[in-house]
């Protein structure tokens, strides 16, 4: 595993905030050497501290207009109704995170979606029809003042 000093935990919020930056500008930004920058940056990657890079993606411009945070409980908590809850939810693109937790439900949820009647039909025709789901309470997101996916 990678150690976490100072000059690691400042590239990896440096490359949290742009992923695409050059290894010369990061080098810079944290006061390493071009070449000690890289070799910092591989070891972070080869250890797995950095999972991947990806593109964050503009909501409004895909056309989603409605976040949502859905708790689900479940009527049954045998394994089998968590892995169909689970498999059935690898099918729905308006789910973009699935948590298994603990508490008074089995699950949260993050759905994107085009407006309220594109919710609607979802929480009623999609996540309603899933067998063992008996609880569904939806937090409609209003803004998101810190994000740091975003």
């Amino acid at each position: 595993m990678a150690k976490i000093d100072k000059i690691n935990q400042h590239i990896l919020r440096e490359l949290s905030r742009d992923g695409r930056m050059s290894n010369l500008e990061l080098a810079d930004r944290v006061g390493l050497s071009p070449s000690a920058c890289l070799r910092r940056v591989q070891e972070l990657e080869r250890s797995g501290v950095i999972a991947g890079y990806r593109a964050v993606l503009n909501p409004a411009a895909l056309g989603v207009g409605i976040v949502a945070y859905i708790g689900v409980g479940l009527g049954e908590h045998s394994k089998a109704a968590q892995e169909g809850f689970e498999n059935a939810l690898q099918q729905v693109p308006e789910v973009v995170e699935c948590h298994n937790t603990t508490g008074t439900i089995e699950y949260l949820l993050r759905v994107e979606c085009a407006d309220l009647p594109a919710y609607k039909m979802f929480h009623t025709e999609v996540l309603g029809m899933l067998p063992h789901v008996t609880s569904i309470t939806s937090y409609v997101v209003l803004g998101s003042p810190k994000d740091l996916r975003a």
